[in-house]
C-alpha cells in the first residue's frame, strides 16, 4: 500500500455528499462512487430514501479502453481486484468544486462553469499521476477527465443523479475507445455484515441502456424501496444505433471482472447483451459502449444518470424524466435560494428565524430565465418543517407562510416561530424552505429550495446552575431492557452513520450543571470508573455512555458521583443504579 504521504503530496484527495434531494449520494474524485482511499467516515454510499440506511452501491465508476499504438490498455477509476488507476492532482484546485444553480465558478480547467443543478460537483482525475505510475501492472492511457455531477433539491427530480464525463487523450491519440460504467450494486438496508448485499440481481434494457440492480424481497436487509439505475447517455455527435453496445453481469463474484488490461478490453468491447440475471446472488455489471477514434486533445463527452424510485415503475418514471431534463439541457425552473436560517434555544422550547438581513440572500428577490410564464420574481413562500430523528429527516410539516393574493393558502408571510413544549437535552432538527409559484405554462410544478441544505439541530434546555446543590441523573435507574432508542424523539442513537445501535450508544446524563465542573464516577469501593469535565455557561448537561475511561462497558450495580464546582469548590455527592 502506497504511504499515505506520498496521497498528500501527489494527490489532493477529496470527497462531498450530494444531499439537496432525496439521494444521499457520495462523489470523490478519483472517480469512485464509493470511499476508495479517501477520509470519507461513513458506511453508506449512496442512501435512498434519506435517513431509511437503505444502501445502493458497493462500487461504481467509469473504465476507458483503447488501442494506443501497439497496446491494448484500460484505465479504471475502481474495479474488483483492481488498484484504483485514476487520482487528482495536487493543486489546491484539485478538489471537489460546489457550484449552485445560477452561479459561476472560475475552475480553472472547466472555466466558467455556471450552475446546472441546485447543487453541481466539479473535480477532475487522471491516470498518469505519479501516485497511478507507481502501480506497477498500470500503464497510462494518458487520459484527464473531467467529471460534473447534478441533484436537485425537489419534485420531480429530487430522486436523480447525473453524471457528465469530459475525456481528453493528452500525450497519444487514440484509437477504437471504449468507456464502461461499472456497477456493484448493493440493494438493501445496511446491516452488519454484508448479507445485505448478496441478494440481488441484474438487469438490462437495451432499449434505453439501462442496466438495474434489483433487491430480493425479504432476506436480512428486508425489501428494498428501491433499485438502483444507471442510463448511459452517449455523445451527442454520436447515433447510438453506430456504436457498439456491451451488457455483462458477473456470473462469478468470487472472480470478478479481469484484471489484465487485454481481458477488460475484450470484455468492454464484446458486443454482447447478456440475459437478465435470474438468481439472485449479487449484482455486478458494466455497460460499455464505443468504438470512438481520438486524437490527442480531442474530447469525448457523455453522460450517466443513476436513478431511484418506489420499485420498477419508479425507476422507469424517473429515468423518462431525465430523459426531459437531458433533451433541455437541463434548463428547468428552479427553486428560490434557501432562506437565512437562524436558530436559538431556551428551556423547552427552540426559537427559528429567517427574515432576510442586508447580506443575505434575499429568496424572495430571486429571477428564474427559465420559466416559461415569464414570471419575473416567482417567489411563493416559505415552509418550517422538524424532524426528532436525523439532519435528513424524515421531515413533518410545521407551518406554511405564503404570499397573499397569489397561489396556494394566502396566510400572509412571518419570519419567525417559536415550538414550544419539547424535551430539554433532547435533539431536535428543523429546517426552513422557500418555494415558487408552478410555471403554469410548461405545466411545471413549484419548485422548493433543498430541505437538507437549511437542516439545523438544535437542544432545547437550561442554562447551567449558578450553583452545585441540584446535579441530578437521568435516567435513574438506568434500565438495559428498555430500548431507550425507540423512544420518540430517540434517547440513544447510533453515532455515525451506522443504523445498528451498540454498546456505546449507551447515555447517561448529568443535569443542572454549573457552567464549570468536574463529574467523577465511582463503584461502591471507591474505584474511580471515569471523569467528566463540563465547562459551558449556555449548557446544564453532560452525557456519559456508560463507559470507563478505559473503555470498558460498566456492569450493573449502585455508582457513586461527585460534582465538584470548579468556581467555588463546593460539591455534591450523589448516587445512580444501572439495570442491565
Amino acid at each position: 500500500m502506497l504511504a499515505g504521504t506520498m496521497f498528500a503530496q501527489k494527490a489532493k484527495l477529496d470527497w462531498k455528499v450530494h444531499n439537496v434531494g432525496k439521494v444521499r449520494q457520495l462523489v470523490t474524485n478519483m472517480g469512485a462512487l464509493w470511499r476508495a482511499v479517501t477520509n470519507y467516515p461513513g458506511l453508506i454510499y449512496c442512501e435512498f430514501p434519506p435517513s431509511s440506511y437503505e444502501e445502493h452501491i458497493g462500487e461504481a465508476g467509469i473504465w476507458i479502453g483503447a488501442i494506443s499504438g501497439n497496446d491494448t490498455l484500460v484505465s479504471v477509476t475502481t474495479s474488483w481486484h483492481s488498484s484504483f488507476e485514476f487520482y487528482p492532482g495536487s493543486e489546491s484546485s484539485d478538489t471537489i468544486w460546489v457550484v449552485e444553480k445560477g452561479d459561476t465558478a472560475r475552475i480553472p480547467y472547466r472555466l466558467n462553469h455556471v450552475g446546472v443543478s441546485d447543487q453541481d460537483f466539479v473535480c477532475q482525475y487522471n491516470d498518469y499521476n505519479p501516485v497511478s505510475q507507481r502501480i506497477s501492472e498500470h500503464t497510462p492511457l494518458y487520459l484527464d477527465v473531467v467529471q460534473e455531477s447534478y441533484a436537485w433539491s425537489s419534485p420531480p427530480f429530487d430522486e436523480i443523479i447525473a453524471f457528465r464525463f469530459h475525456i481528453i487523450p493528452r500525450r497519444t491519440s487514440l484509437k477504437d475507445v471504449y468507456i464502461a460504467y461499472w456497477l456493484d450494486g448493493n440493494v438493501g438496508t445496511r446491516v452488519e455484515g454484508w448479507g445485505f448485499a448478496l441478494d440481488d440481481r441484474s438487469i438490462y434494457d437495451s432499449t434505453q441502456h439501462l442496466g438495474i440492480a434489483v433487491d430480493r424481497p425479504g432476506g436480512v436487509d428486508g425489501s428494498a424501496y428501491s433499485p438502483i439505475g444507471v442510463k448511459i447517455y452517449p455523445p451527442k455527435n454520436v447515433g447510438s444505433h453506430s456504436l457498439r453496445w456491451t451488457f455483462n453481469w458477473i456470473q462469478d463474484p468470487n472472480f470478478g471482472p479481469p484484471s489484465r488490461d487485454p481481458l477488460r478490453y475484450l470484455d468492454m468491447s464484446a458486443g454482447m447483451i447478456m440475459r437478465d440475471q435470474e438468481d439472485y446472488d449479487g449484482s455486478q455489471f458494466f455497460i460499455a459502449f464505443g468504438p470512438f477514434q481520438l486524437l490527442k486533445g480531442d474530447t469525448v463527452c457523455f453522460m450517466a444518470g443513476l436513478v431511484f424510485g418506489k420499485g420498477l415503475e419508479g425507476i422507469y418514471k424517473n429515468v423518462a424524466l431525465l430523459d426531459w431534463l437531458e433533451e433541455r439541457n437541463f434548463r428547468v425552473p428552479s427553486p428560490p435560494p434557501k432562506p437565512p436560517l437562524r436558530v436559538s434555544t431556551a428551556n423547552k422550547s427552540v426559537t427559528l428565524t429567517w427574515e432576510p438581513r442586508p447580506g443575505d440572500v434575499n429568496p424572495e428577490l430571486y429571477e428564474d430565465p427559465y420559466r416559461a410564464d415569464t414570471v419575473k420574481k416567482p417567489f411563493e413562500g416559505y415552509r418550517l418543517y422538524r424532524s426528532t430523528r436525523s439532519l435528513d429527516g424524515p421531515w413533518t410539516l410545521l407551518a406554511e407562510y405564503d404570499i397573499v393574493n397569489n397561489e396556494g393558502y394566502n396566510t400572509g408571510l412571518q419570519y419567525a416561530y417559536k415550538d414550544e413544549g419539547l424535551l430539554n437535552n433532547v435533539e431536535y432538527y428543523y429546517t426552513v424552505t422557500a418555494f415558487s409559484m408552478p410555471d403554469r405554462v410548461i405545466n411545471f410544478p413549484s419548485r422548493e429550495s433543498s430541505l437538507g441544505a437549511n437542516a439545523r439541530s438544535a437542544v432545547p434546555g437550561a442554562a447551567s446552575m449558578e450553583n452545585v446543590s441540584d446535579v441530578a441523573v437521568v435516567p435513574n435507574p438506568y434500565r438495559g431492557d428498555i430500548p431507550y432508542n425507540s423512544y420518540n424523539p430517540p434517547w440513544e442513537k447510533p453515532q455515525s452513520t451506522r443504523p445498528w445501535w451498540m454498546e456505546q450508544d449507551r447515555r447517561l446524563q448529568f443535569i443542572n450543571l454549573p457552567e464549570r465542573c468536574e463529574i467523577k464516577i465511582f463503584t461502591l469501593a471507591g474505584d474511580l470508573v471515569s471523569t467528566i469535565r463540563h465547562d459551558n455557561p449556555n449548557k446544564g448537561f453532560e452525557d456519559w455512555n456508560l463507559t470507563s475511561s478505559v473503555g470498558q462497558a460498566i456492569a450493573s450495580g449502585i455508582y457513586l458521583f461527585s460534582v465538584e464546582d470548579l468556581k467555588n469548590g463546593q460539591m455534591q455527592i450523589g448516587k445512580f443504579v444501572v439495570i442491565k
